[in-house]
């Protein structure tokens, strides 16, 4: 009796200290004052049209990249159409070219603290079919179509165009500003590290990188409606990885257990059922769910707002719930290509896998291979990684780089909410962390559920109502310079 008095004194305990818990967060939800993002690009005037006829220009030449190909003529054909269209840039500025990639310097005022402004010339294949036609650069709807006008000729035109502009208005920088643009950006190439080089050989240490990757991105979470600014700190790592199956091959009508098939299907269904990668909440994804609580709704807003007692929780549904946050809280390997038999009635002798992962930084490159290569011992799969790169280090989000260019983000676009996150992709940025404390990933255009569409795939576009913002952010950019 005295057993099943003391549970249920126990079982109160619990409820008690739940209801508690719960009501305190509960208020702290409601002190929580609601927000409203209030950021909308102005409607489309003459500026903007005259913005959009110069980044059609740069849509229509063809800058395509192709892994280990060097198409040198390619890109010094698209520099021609760059100095058309930019001349002050090209007439006043000191221009490195090495092997297609461009390495412009104004020299400003003092070389400390020098900014980097960074974007890429190459774009992926464009393949399918298109409403318009993939480098037309037609201008219709309100936007600019083609590839390469999202990803991301239009922030390459952000920074042309800025720098252009303060030059024909006799400005000079407080410090030295770059303008880097690599052509191997789509295939992790050579361009960009050659380009580093290059600043390392000239002792140049940026106090700033600026390049693409983030955005101002529209409802960034299912529930928070509005427009945010998305600041990329860091990037994961990630590799391409080949596991390859073998056997003595043999007919289909006898076919024998553990074939090379079954064996590859086998650690497939393995890795998905049991999730062997560890899941944890970085403090950049925190603040991120943070900054957000505010501008959700209410469901949202009492889960964002109680990290502190929403977290397990929260590890454990993101991923099913969004497979982008989901990302941002462990280590991720996705199955992207399979090769077997050439018949349908042949064993294969040989069977391949293709998975690509991305590391995060609890759990890195070295720790997630081993646990990937365990794995694929026990189905007696061969691994072959192909590529590998470990992700890059987190800039200081409570940081003066991170504050600067947060507080010119709210000058340029009124209302526009700034949050930190974790690219999931890649970009040239992470080559810049060699000999740069501070780079952050934010392409200041607007990248709607099309546009995020579009990106690598059909129909891409980019609504031109947002370039001249886009151009002001930049020239804000070196004009905020002076205030460090």
């Amino acid at each position: 009796m005295k057993l099943i008095v003391g549970l249920l004194y126990l079982i109160c305990g619990i409820v008690g200290l739940i209801i508690v818990l719960l009501l305190i967060a509960l208020i702290k939800t409601l002190l929580t004052a609601s927000k409203r993002s209030g950021y909308i690009a102005p409607e489309a005037d003459d500026r903007a049209l005259e913005y959009a006829k110069i980044l059609s220009k740069m849509v229509q030449y063809d800058t395509t990249s192709h892994e280990g190909v060097a198409d040198l003529e390619r890109f010094e054909g698209f520099h021609k159409i760059l100095e058309e269209l930019f001349p002050l840039v090209h007439g006043k500025l000191e221009k490195t070219d090495i092997d297609g990639n461009l390495l412009f310097c104004w020299k400003g005022k003092s070389s400390d603290r020098p900014l980097v402004l960074m974007s890429h010339q190459d774009v992926v294949p464009a393949e399918g079919e298109w409403i318009h036609e993939a480098f037309s650069g037609d201008i219709a709807d309100g936007k600019v179509w083609g590839r390469g006008a999202s990803d991301t000729k239009c922030s390459v035109f952000g920074f042309f165009r800025a720098v252009e502009e303060l030059l024909k208005e006799g400005y000079e920088p407080p410090v030295d500003v770059y303008l880097s643009s690599s052509c191997t950006e789509e295939w992790a190439g050579d361009g960009c590290p050659k380009l580093v080089e290059e600043m390392k050989r000239r002792g140049v240490k940026p106090y700033l990188v600026c390049d693409e990757g983030g955005g101002i991105i529209t409802e960034p979470v299912g529930g928070i409606a509005g427009n945010f600014a998305m600041v990329g700190v860091f990037e994961k790592g990630k590799a391409d990885i080949k596991f390859t199956a073998r056997s003595n091959g043999g007919h289909a009508s006898a076919p024998k257990a553990g074939s090379p098939i079954a064996r590859l299907a086998a650690f497939v269904n393995e890795v998905e059922k049991t999730k062997p990668f560890k899941r944890k909440m970085l403090p950049e994804v925190r603040s991120m769910f943070e900054s957000m609580a505010p501008y959700a709704s209410f469901p949202l807003k009492f889960i964002f707002s109680n990290i502190w007692l929403f977290k397990p929780l929260l590890l454990k549904l993101l991923p099913a719930i969004s497979p982008q946050a989901g990302a941002m809280l462990q280590t991720t390997m996705a199955f992207t290509m399979q090769s077997g038999s050439d018949a349908y009635n042949v064993m294969p002798q040989e069977a391949t896998l293709g998975a690509n992962m991305r590391f995060i930084p609890h759990q890195g490159m070295e720790e997630s291979l081993a646990i990937v290569k365990k794995l694929a011992a026990k189905h007696e799969l061969d691994v072959d990684v192909v590529y590998a790169s470990e992700y890059s280090e987190s800039a200081d989000i409570k940081g003066e780089g991170f504050g600067l260019l947060s507080r010119v983000i709210g000058e340029t676009f009124e209302g526009l909410p700034v949050s930190p996150y974790v690219m999931t992709g890649a970009t040239d940025a992470k080559c810049y962390q060699e000999i740069c404390d501070c780079v952050l990933r934010f392409a200041p255009v607007i990248y709607g559920p099309e546009q995020m569409a579009g990106m690598h795939g059909l129909n891409e576009n980019i609504e031109y109502n947002c370039l001249p913002g886009c151009v002001d952010f930049y020239k804000n950019l070196i004009k905020a310079m002076q205030t460090l």
